[in-house]
Protein backbone atom coordinates (compact mmCIF):
# COMPACT_ATOMS: atom_id res chain seq x y z
CA UNK A 1 0.00 0.00 0.00
CA UNK A 2 1.35 3.52 -0.93
CA UNK A 3 2.04 6.31 2.06
CA UNK A 4 -0.53 8.93 2.25
CA UNK A 5 0.96 11.76 1.15
CA UNK A 6 -0.32 14.80 3.78
CA UNK A 7 -0.57 18.21 3.64
CA UNK A 8 -0.30 20.27 7.60
CA UNK A 9 -2.46 23.62 7.38
CA UNK A 10 -2.57 25.33 10.84
CA UNK A 11 -1.57 28.91 12.25
CA UNK A 12 0.10 27.78 14.92
CA UNK A 13 3.35 26.13 14.68
CA UNK A 14 2.86 24.09 17.96
CA UNK A 15 0.01 22.50 16.54
CA UNK A 16 1.86 21.49 13.65
CA UNK A 17 4.83 20.18 15.11
CA UNK A 18 2.41 18.26 17.31
CA UNK A 19 0.71 16.52 14.41
CA UNK A 20 3.55 16.01 12.52
CA UNK A 21 5.37 14.10 15.39
CA UNK A 22 1.85 12.08 15.59
CA UNK A 23 2.32 11.52 11.80
CA UNK A 24 5.94 10.76 12.18
CA UNK A 25 5.11 7.65 14.33
CA UNK A 26 2.45 6.57 11.64
CA UNK A 27 3.73 3.89 8.80
CA UNK A 28 2.37 4.38 5.53
CA UNK A 29 2.29 8.44 5.90
CA UNK A 30 4.63 11.43 4.36
CA UNK A 31 4.59 14.86 5.47
CA UNK A 32 5.02 16.50 1.93
CA UNK A 33 4.38 20.35 3.48
CA UNK A 34 3.29 22.47 6.04
CA UNK A 35 1.20 25.76 5.97
CA UNK A 36 0.20 28.63 8.36
CA UNK A 37 -2.60 30.50 6.25
CA UNK A 38 -4.94 29.81 3.73
CA UNK A 39 -3.09 31.52 1.26
CA UNK A 40 -0.14 28.93 1.58
CA UNK A 41 -2.23 26.03 1.48
CA UNK A 42 -4.03 27.12 -1.83
CA UNK A 43 -0.40 27.28 -3.14
CA UNK A 44 0.60 23.84 -1.94
CA UNK A 45 -1.85 21.65 -2.63
CA UNK A 46 -1.89 22.90 -6.20
CA UNK A 47 1.89 22.01 -6.23
CA UNK A 48 2.14 19.04 -3.95
CA UNK A 49 -1.28 17.22 -4.70
CA UNK A 50 -1.32 15.63 -1.51
CA UNK A 51 -3.40 12.55 -0.56
CA UNK A 52 -4.83 14.04 2.45
CA UNK A 53 -5.49 17.07 3.64
CA UNK A 54 -5.36 18.24 7.67
CA UNK A 55 -6.99 21.73 7.60
CA UNK A 56 -7.15 23.88 10.87
CA UNK A 57 -10.83 25.01 10.87
CA UNK A 58 -9.48 28.66 12.81
CA UNK A 59 -7.52 30.30 11.20
CA UNK A 60 -6.63 34.27 10.47
CA UNK A 61 -7.90 35.69 7.07
CA UNK A 62 -8.94 32.85 5.17
CA UNK A 63 -10.51 29.70 7.56
CA UNK A 64 -10.28 26.25 6.67
CA UNK A 65 -14.21 26.19 5.34
CA UNK A 66 -12.97 29.04 3.00
CA UNK A 67 -10.05 27.14 1.53
CA UNK A 68 -11.93 24.17 0.56
CA UNK A 69 -14.54 26.27 -1.01
CA UNK A 70 -11.53 27.84 -3.37
CA UNK A 71 -9.82 24.54 -3.89
CA UNK A 72 -13.40 23.33 -5.59
CA UNK A 73 -12.38 20.69 -7.78
CA UNK A 74 -8.84 21.04 -6.88
CA UNK A 75 -9.17 19.58 -3.23
CA UNK A 76 -7.51 16.37 -2.10
CA UNK A 77 -9.64 13.05 -2.25
CA UNK A 78 -9.61 13.07 2.04
CA UNK A 79 -9.68 15.77 4.04
CA UNK A 80 -9.40 15.82 7.79
CA UNK A 81 -10.47 18.88 9.98
CA UNK A 82 -8.93 19.82 12.73
CA UNK A 83 -11.01 22.18 15.35
CA UNK A 84 -11.45 23.68 18.37
CA UNK A 85 -15.52 24.36 17.26
CA UNK A 86 -17.95 23.63 19.29
CA UNK A 87 -20.17 20.59 18.63
CA UNK A 88 -22.19 23.05 16.00
CA UNK A 89 -19.53 22.01 13.35
CA UNK A 90 -18.55 18.35 15.14
CA UNK A 91 -22.22 17.67 14.29
CA UNK A 92 -22.32 18.72 10.76
CA UNK A 93 -18.64 16.56 10.22
CA UNK A 94 -20.78 13.90 11.37
CA UNK A 95 -23.80 14.10 9.31
CA UNK A 96 -21.86 14.63 5.83
CA UNK A 97 -19.44 11.64 6.91
CA UNK A 98 -16.04 14.06 6.93
CA UNK A 99 -13.75 13.23 8.83
CA UNK A 100 -12.45 15.75 11.59
CA UNK A 101 -10.01 16.02 14.98
CA UNK A 102 -11.57 17.86 17.66
CA UNK A 103 -8.61 20.05 19.28
CA UNK A 104 -6.96 18.85 21.68
CA UNK A 105 -6.60 15.23 20.38
CA UNK A 106 -4.32 12.46 21.15
CA UNK A 107 -2.55 9.77 19.32
CA UNK A 108 -5.26 7.09 18.91
CA UNK A 109 -7.47 9.63 17.80
CA UNK A 110 -5.12 10.43 14.97
CA UNK A 111 -5.22 6.66 14.01
CA UNK A 112 -8.57 5.66 14.00
CA UNK A 113 -9.12 8.90 11.66
CA UNK A 114 -6.37 8.17 9.56
CA UNK A 115 -7.99 4.34 9.40
CA UNK A 116 -11.28 5.72 8.74
CA UNK A 117 -9.99 8.07 5.77
CA UNK A 118 -8.29 5.40 4.01
CA UNK A 119 -11.36 2.86 4.76
CA UNK A 120 -13.44 5.84 2.86
CA UNK A 121 -10.82 6.70 0.14
CA UNK A 122 -10.83 2.87 -0.67
CA UNK A 123 -14.73 2.86 -0.90
CA UNK A 124 -15.42 5.75 -2.30
CA UNK A 125 -15.39 8.14 -5.51
CA UNK A 126 -13.41 11.22 -5.71
CA UNK A 127 -16.61 13.14 -7.31
CA UNK A 128 -19.08 11.39 -4.12
CA UNK A 129 -16.26 12.88 -1.59
CA UNK A 130 -16.14 15.92 -3.28
CA UNK A 131 -20.54 16.26 -3.29
CA UNK A 132 -19.98 15.28 0.62
CA UNK A 133 -17.48 18.00 1.06
CA UNK A 134 -20.20 20.37 -0.90
CA UNK A 135 -22.81 19.83 1.06
CA UNK A 136 -21.02 20.27 4.41
CA UNK A 137 -20.55 23.65 3.31
CA UNK A 138 -23.93 24.91 1.90
CA UNK A 139 -24.88 23.68 5.39
CA UNK A 140 -22.12 26.42 6.73
CA UNK A 141 -23.26 29.05 4.15
CA UNK A 142 -26.80 28.52 4.52
CA UNK A 143 -26.42 29.34 8.58
CA UNK A 144 -28.98 26.99 9.53
CA UNK A 145 -28.11 26.66 13.06
CA UNK A 146 -25.12 29.75 14.38
CA UNK A 147 -22.75 28.01 16.46
CA UNK A 148 -23.33 29.56 20.31
CA UNK A 149 -20.23 29.80 21.68
CA UNK A 150 -16.19 30.77 20.60
CA UNK A 151 -13.34 28.81 21.41
CA UNK A 152 -10.58 31.03 23.22
CA UNK A 153 -7.11 29.68 23.57
CA UNK A 154 -5.00 30.72 26.52
CA UNK A 155 -2.51 29.71 28.41
CA UNK A 156 -2.48 26.22 26.18
CA UNK A 157 -6.24 25.11 27.36
CA UNK A 158 -9.52 25.85 25.13
CA UNK A 159 -12.80 27.64 26.61
CA UNK A 160 -15.79 28.94 25.24
CA UNK A 161 -17.00 32.33 25.31
CA UNK A 162 -21.18 32.23 24.70
CA UNK A 163 -21.95 34.56 21.74
CA UNK A 164 -24.84 36.12 23.45
CA UNK A 165 -22.62 37.39 26.33
CA UNK A 166 -20.26 39.35 23.60
CA UNK A 167 -21.01 42.77 24.30
CA UNK A 168 -18.74 43.93 21.35
CA UNK A 169 -15.37 43.15 19.61
CA UNK A 170 -12.62 45.21 18.53
CA UNK A 171 -9.78 44.55 15.45
CA UNK A 172 -6.40 44.34 16.16
CA UNK A 173 -4.28 43.19 12.70
CA UNK A 174 -4.59 39.49 12.61
CA UNK A 175 -6.49 39.78 15.99
CA UNK A 176 -9.46 40.23 17.35
CA UNK A 177 -10.86 41.69 20.65
CA UNK A 178 -13.97 39.81 22.05
CA UNK A 179 -15.32 42.40 24.91
CA UNK A 180 -17.59 40.28 28.01
CA UNK A 181 -18.36 42.69 30.44
CA UNK A 182 -14.59 43.43 31.93
CA UNK A 183 -12.89 40.69 30.43
CA UNK A 184 -11.19 40.90 26.93
CA UNK A 185 -10.31 37.81 25.26
CA UNK A 186 -7.93 38.11 22.26
CA UNK A 187 -8.41 35.68 19.05
CA UNK A 188 -6.46 34.50 16.51
CA UNK A 189 -8.83 36.17 13.52
CA UNK A 190 -9.46 38.93 11.28
CA UNK A 191 -13.03 40.79 11.39
CA UNK A 192 -14.39 39.39 8.11
CA UNK A 193 -13.81 36.20 9.39
CA UNK A 194 -15.40 36.51 13.00
CA UNK A 195 -18.45 38.32 11.27
CA UNK A 196 -19.50 34.99 9.46
CA UNK A 197 -19.53 33.37 12.76
CA UNK A 198 -21.87 36.04 14.37
CA UNK A 199 -25.73 36.13 14.17
CA UNK A 200 -26.44 38.84 11.53
CA UNK A 201 -29.57 39.93 13.55
CA UNK A 202 -27.70 40.37 16.77
CA UNK A 203 -24.36 42.05 15.21
CA UNK A 204 -23.33 44.84 13.72
CA UNK A 205 -20.11 46.01 11.95
CA UNK A 206 -20.27 49.94 12.77
CA UNK A 207 -16.39 50.31 11.36
CA UNK A 208 -13.56 48.85 10.28
CA UNK A 209 -12.81 48.08 13.67
CA UNK A 210 -15.45 47.42 15.75
CA UNK A 211 -18.99 45.23 15.56
CA UNK A 212 -21.28 45.85 18.35
CA UNK A 213 -23.98 43.18 19.79
CA UNK A 214 -27.34 45.32 19.44
CA UNK A 215 -28.87 44.57 22.45
CA UNK A 216 -26.17 46.34 24.15
CA UNK A 217 -26.39 49.73 22.02
CA UNK A 218 -28.11 52.27 24.85
CA UNK A 219 -27.86 55.42 22.43
CA UNK A 220 -26.48 57.34 19.44
CA UNK A 221 -25.30 60.35 19.55
CA UNK A 222 -24.37 62.40 16.21
CA UNK A 223 -20.58 63.52 15.27
CA UNK A 224 -18.67 65.44 12.90
CA UNK A 225 -18.97 64.49 9.16
CA UNK A 226 -21.83 61.35 9.74
CA UNK A 227 -20.47 59.78 12.58
CA UNK A 228 -22.03 58.56 15.77
CA UNK A 229 -21.02 58.03 19.12
CA UNK A 230 -22.70 54.55 19.97
CA UNK A 231 -22.69 53.74 24.13
CA UNK A 232 -22.98 50.93 25.24
CA UNK A 233 -24.77 49.59 28.62
CA UNK A 234 -21.28 48.94 29.90
CA UNK A 235 -20.75 52.25 29.49
CA UNK A 236 -17.85 51.62 26.79
CA UNK A 237 -18.07 54.41 24.06
CA UNK A 238 -17.48 53.00 19.84
CA UNK A 239 -17.65 55.37 16.90
CA UNK A 240 -19.73 54.46 13.97
CA UNK A 241 -17.97 55.66 11.16
CA UNK A 242 -19.28 57.34 8.15
CA UNK A 243 -18.75 54.71 5.46
CA UNK A 244 -21.35 52.13 7.95
CA UNK A 245 -24.00 54.88 7.89
CA UNK A 246 -26.21 52.37 6.51
CA UNK A 247 -25.62 50.26 9.47
CA UNK A 248 -28.12 52.87 11.54
CA UNK A 249 -31.44 51.47 10.45
CA UNK A 250 -30.09 47.81 11.88
CA UNK A 251 -29.45 50.07 15.48
CA UNK A 252 -33.24 50.87 15.26
CA UNK A 253 -32.21 54.78 14.10
CA UNK A 254 -34.36 55.60 10.90
CA UNK A 255 -32.72 55.88 7.44
CA UNK A 256 -29.57 58.58 7.64
CA UNK A 257 -30.42 61.67 5.16
CA UNK A 258 -27.90 62.08 2.58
Amino acid sequence: MSALRALLVDDEPLARERLRGFLAREPGVSVVGECQNGDEALAAVHAHRPDVLFLDVQMPGMNGFEVLRRLDASAPAAVIFTTAHDQYAVKAFEVHAVDYLLKPFDRERLRAALARTRARSAATRPEDLKAKLAAMLEDMRSGAREPERIPVKTNGKISFVRIPDIDWIASADNYVELHVGSHGHLIRETMASISTRLPKEHFVRISRTAIVNVSRVKELSPLFHGEYSVALTTGVRVTLSRSYRDQLPRLGVGRPGS
